[in-house]
C-alpha cells in the first residue's frame, strides 16, 4: 500500500455524496474517518478499504462530536482535510414549518461547522497547512418560499465558512464552500424523477472529485465559492 497522505475527516457519510467523498480520498491515499449516525452503513463502507474507519456520531451533539474528533486523532492523527458534508434539511414555508425544524437544522449545518473548525483548524495551522471544506447548495444564496426551514441555515453556514476562510487562509489553511445546484443521483431521487434522463442528475463521484480538487488547490489560486451543476441545469 502506498504511503498515507494523512488523515481526512468526513461528516454526513450517507449512501451518496458522503460515501463518494470517503472513497475518493481513500483511493487517493488518505486515512479517512467516516462520520455518520447510521452505524451499519458506516460498517459496510469501512469494509471496502483498510483506509476507511467508521465513527458513528451525531454532529448535532457538540459534546459527542468533540469526543469523536478525539478518537479520530488518537487513531489516525490530526486531520489534514475536513469535509463537513452533514446536512439538516426540511421543507415548508415560514408559516408551515415548526420552529424546531429550523433550530435542528442550524445545529447540524452551522453549529457543527463551528465546533469542527475550532477543533481541527488550529492543528492545521500549526502543521503549516490543510483544507476545511463544507458542501452546500444554492439555498446558501437565495431564500425560496418553500425553503424557510433550511435556506437560512445554509446561508449562515456559507457566511461562517467565509469568516473561517478570511481568518485561516492567511495562516495557510484553505477553507472553501462547494455548493451543489442539482438533483443528486440517488436511489430515491431516481424514483422521484423517473422520467428524467441520466444527465439530469449530478453524480456523487463527480461531486467528490470537485471536493478533492478544491482541497488540493495550489496556494496561489484558491477558490472559496465553487458552485457546480449538471450542464443542463437551468440557473
Amino acid at each position: 500500500m502506498n504511503e498515507s497522505k494523512g488523515t481526512c475527516l468526513v461528516t454526513g457519510v450517507g449512501p451518496g455524496t458522503g460515501a463518494a467523498i470517503v472513497r475518493n480520498f481513500a483511493e487517493a491515499g488518505y486515512e479517512v474517518a467516516a462520520l455518520a449516525r447510521n452505524e451499519a452503513r458506516l460498517a459496510d463502507l469501512a469494509a471496502e478499504s483498510t483506509r476507511i474507519r467508521a465513527y458513528p456520531c451525531d454532529v448535532s451533539d457538540a459534546e459527542g462530536l468533540m469526543e469523536c474528533c478525539d478518537r479520530v486523532e488518537a487513531d489516525l492523527g490530526a486531520p489534514r482535510v475536513v469535509v463537513h458534508n452533514a446536512v439538516g434539511g426540511g421543507w415548508g414555508t415560514f408559516l408551515d414549518i415548526e420552529p424546531e425544524l429550523l433550530e435542528r437544522n442550524f445545529q447540524v449545518n452551522v453549529m457543527a461547522l463551528l465546533h469542527l473548525s475550532r477543533r481541527t483548524v488550529p492543528a492545521m495551522i500549526e502543521a503549516g497547512g490543510g483544507a476545511f471544506v463544507a458542501t452546500g447548495n444554492t439555498s446558501a444564496y437565495r431564500g425560496k418560499g418553500f425553503f424557510a426551514g433550511f435556506a437560512p441555515t445554509k446561508a449562515a453556514q456559507r457566511i461562517l465558512m467565509e469568516s473561517i476562510a478570511r481568518d485561516a487562509g492567511p495562516k495557510g489553511v484553505h477553507a472553501a464552500y462547494v455548493a451543489i445546484d442539482a438533483v443528486i443521483d440517488l436511489e430515491w431521487t431516481r424514483e422521484r424523477f423517473a422520467d428524467r434522463p441520466d444527465d439530469f442528475f449530478c453524480r456523487p463521484a463527480d461531486i467528490a472529485g470537485e471536493v478533492y480538487r478544491i482541497a488540493h488547490q495550489p496556494k496561489s489560486a484558491w477558490t472559496f465559492d465553487s458552485v457546480i451543476r449538471p450542464f443542463g441545469e437551468t440557473w
